[in-house]
């Protein structure tokens, strides 16, 4: 059982940057795979970025050159650190886990538990 707790959502221009924070009880975050998915209204949800348990990093298009996946395993945290914001990424962000990778790192299907999200807004 993995518990996740997203934060550092919030309204920001244009340009602007933000860092989210994904906090995880239960298991460390080095035994999983961590992912971030956004999802807009009207939007289905979308992958966004993942670190596997050697550390290796998968970035969707939408976010590549301007966003970083990280963990801290001495804080059980992954974070994701946004730059040159755009008015498109406005969604709600979610953080999620999964135990094993049959397929794909981007597939929603592969990851077992979920955060309850939060909001990023980008203003034009």
């Amino acid at each position: 059982q993995v518990q996740l707790i997203e934060s550092g959502g919030g309204l920001v221009q244009a340009g602007g940057s933000l860092r989210l924070s994904c906090a995880a009880s239960g298991r460390t975050v080095s035994s999983y795979a961590m992912g971030w998915f956004r999802q807009a209204p009207g939007k289905v949800r979308e992958f966004v970025a993942a670190i596997v348990w050697s550390g290796h990093k998968i970035y969707a298009d939408s976010g590549k050159g301007r966003f970083t996946i990280s963990r801290d395993n001495a804080a059980n945290t992954v974070y994701l650190q946004m730059t040159s914001l755009k008015p498109e990424d406005t969604a709600k962000y979610y953080c999620a886990s999964a135990r094993a990778i049959n397929r794909s790192w981007s597939s929603l299907d592969e990851y077992n538990y979920w955060g309850q999200g939060t909001q990023v807004t980008v203003s034009s």
